[in-house]
């Protein structure tokens, strides 16, 4: 087999009791890393602490692995310009977040023969945040509702590294200003206060 060292050397090419022997001298296990190479390789390591790196390894990549959620907006087509803007402002933050979004025109009676209302009103929505995200899945009919899909130009595990990196900044900042961060958190709250309810 091939053997390698505890910081990585190579050892070279041992029968296995002088690996074995090896291992017993260093006071490590002797792990098989590569099975299917000619020779097979191992390494002389703490077998403990490489189960436990390798576990930490794969809950770092699950921690950072993105789930896509499909967030969903429902439009009346004579929708009032206020809650507009407010669903539009919803719809901002979602895609921010890197999340789909699909818009729903609900119809009613009478409104059903009028379906460019709501053809209309997609088209605008989707110009408004056009920045932000593209048109995924054009207007369609169905039934007595109008459906659009609109996803992010960023990806999900972009908008979750931005975000991490602004909540480190204001701890970078809170604590640089204390006096600072107090007041900025009383002028979030005012916002907060001041932000409509959702129509």
């Amino acid at each position: 087999m091939r053997l390698v060292g505890p910081s990585g050397e190579q050892v070279g090419i041992v029968p296995l009791a002088k690996a074995l022997e090896l291992a017993q001298e260093y006071d490590l296990d002797l792990v098989e890393v590569a099975a299917n190479a000619r020779p097979p390789v191992c390494k002389l390591m703490d077998y403990g602490k490489f189960k436990y790196e390798s576990a930490m390894k794969a809950r770092e990549a699950r921690k950072n692995q993105a789930h896509t959620v499909i967030k969903e907006m429902k439009l009346r087509p004579k929708i009032d310009p206020h809650d507009y803007d407010t669903k539009k402002g919803h719809v901002v933050r979602f895609l921010k977040q890197g999340d789909k979004v699909k818009i729903t025109i609900m119809f009613r009676g009478r409104e059903q023969s009028r379906p460019e209302l709501g053809y209309r009103l997609l088209q605008r929505l989707a110009e408004d945040v056009a920045d932000l995200g593209f048109v995924e899945s054009n207007p369609k009919q169905d039934g007595r509702n109008m459906i659009m899909v609109l996803g992010p130009h960023k990806k999900k595990t972009e908008a979750m590294a931005e975000a991490r990196q602004a909540q480190e900044a204001r701890k970078a900042d809170a604590k640089a200003n204390p006096g600072k961060s107090q007041n900025a958190a009383e002028a979030d709250s005012a916002e907060v206060a001041e932000e409509p309810a959702e129509a």
